[in-house]
């Protein structure tokens, strides 16, 4: 395939932006001609100008291109007149909504990264027959662990770098995270002796958000018995960082844990992994694709229907949906067996992921997927002719 429309976000924060990023840059490696488009409406958090590759902004003329690549949420496709439309997506519970499933039939054929995903679409209807599986990668060139750790300090002026064990986690504050669920079970686990820290970069998009969180701190002590003050030291971290930085802030940990619901990847544990840090992430979702006991130190977790405090729209979403709680209690001893240096010398992941899950492996997947339906030709699938589609030409 020598060309390729792409159409997401890519200018952003999130996983989305970053994996839309990755992957063009490696089509390009790899000798494609990309025109890439931008979802702007994605997220409100954007990458300010100086931490943004110029090179991307050069890819806006037409390349001629047969297929047009999307990333992003069913509904958001636009679909292109006269071009085959494949939409990269993903879910993080055990169904996805019917409007998206109806959405998705409209597309010339469905990508996800996990058999989590694959499976909480064909239970909500998705033909298996229109879904592909491409898992997500990793740059092993940046993300070996060899960068140099960020100086980031605690309040005091003391360096993270002091304490001996150093437990990271990325995320963004929704309930699907359970940000909150994370720092429970760190109250549980440690005390302020411990020479352990937590070091939590979080993403915010508004006020209203930030305020919720700081209610459910406050609300720790009834929750678990403890405060933060009456735990080892976490460390908030609210900076935005290039991709070129991000190996810095994994070279400031060793371990990297997770108390999510549900994920469709996880790209900061994939990182965190094939820097060489430890991981500790439940047993469920995305996490079962890349990881098992032998590499990673897994939570066991149940299905509970899906309990949504945030907004209202992307609640429901998850309407009828189950995601799945990890055992806060078996969190908090792996912590513990970590303080303690109970789980030195087990293997870890970074082999694992740096040598079959790179971009350069998904993007051959990829353009593999993208081969069976390109150039043109009569379409497979009932659906065409129903589907609605944009003037807009490559």
């Amino acid at each position: 395939m020598p060309a390729l429309t792409v159409c997401g976000p890519f200018r952003g924060v999130t996983g989305y932006d970053h994996h839309v990023r990755e992957f063009v840059h490696e089509l390009a490696r790899q000798g494609v001609s990309v025109r890439l488009l931008d979802l702007p409406q994605w997220s409100p958090r954007k990458l300010p100008p100086a931490l943004r590759d110029p090179w991307f902004e050069t890819l806006r003329k037409p390349t001629g291109a047969t297929t047009v690549l999307h990333f992003c949420m069913p509904h958001q496709v636009q679909p292109h007149a006269g071009r085959r439309n494949v939409n990269y997506t993903m879910f993080e519970a055990t169904r996805a909504p019917a409007a998206w499933v109806a959405r998705n039939l409209e597309h010339d054929l469905v990508i996800v990264p996990t058999e989590s995903s694959r499976a909480a679409w064909i239970t909500s209807g998705m033909p298996e027959e229109r879904i592909r599986l491409c898992p997500l990668g990793v740059n092993p060139q940046i993300f070996n662990g060899a960068a140099e750790p960020l100086p980031l300090r605690l309040a005091n002026g003391a360096p993270i770098a002091s304490h001996h064990v150093r437990f990271l986690n990325i995320s963004e504050l929704s309930p699907r995270k359970n940000v909150a669920g994370l720092l429970r079970t760190w109250t549980r686990a440690t005390k302020p002796g411990d020479d352990a820290i937590l070091i939590l970069k979080l993403g915010c998009n508004n006020a209203k958000q930030w305020s919720g969180f700081r209610r459910e701190i406050e609300g720790l002590r009834v929750e678990s018995g403890k405060t933060l003050a009456e735990a080892a030291p976490v460390h908030f971290v609210h900076d935005l960082f290039a991709d070129s930085e991000m190996p810095r802030l994994y070279s400031t940990a060793t371990h990297y844990c997770s108390m999510s619901f549900g994920e469709g990847w996880d790209q900061p544990a994939m990182e965190a992994a094939a820097c060489g840090l430890r991981l500790i992430v439940p047993k469920h979702s995305a996490y079962t694709s890349y990881l098992d006991s032998s590499v990673a130190s897994l939570i066991s977790s149940r299905e509970i229907p899906v309990r949504w405090t945030g907004d209202p729209a992307t609640g429901a979403l998850f309407e009828n949906a189950c995601w799945w709680e990890p055992d806060e209690d078996e969190a908090a001893a792996h912590i513990r067996a970590a303080i303690d240096g109970r789980d030195a010398g087990m293997p870890t992941a970074q082999s694992r992921i740096r040598e079959s899950f790179t971009w350069e492996k998904a993007t051959r997947r990829l353009m593999g997927i993208l081969s069976e339906i390109d150039p043109p030709r009569k379409r497979f699938w009932p659906f065409a002719a129903a589907r609605p589609a944009l003037a807009r030409q490559d």
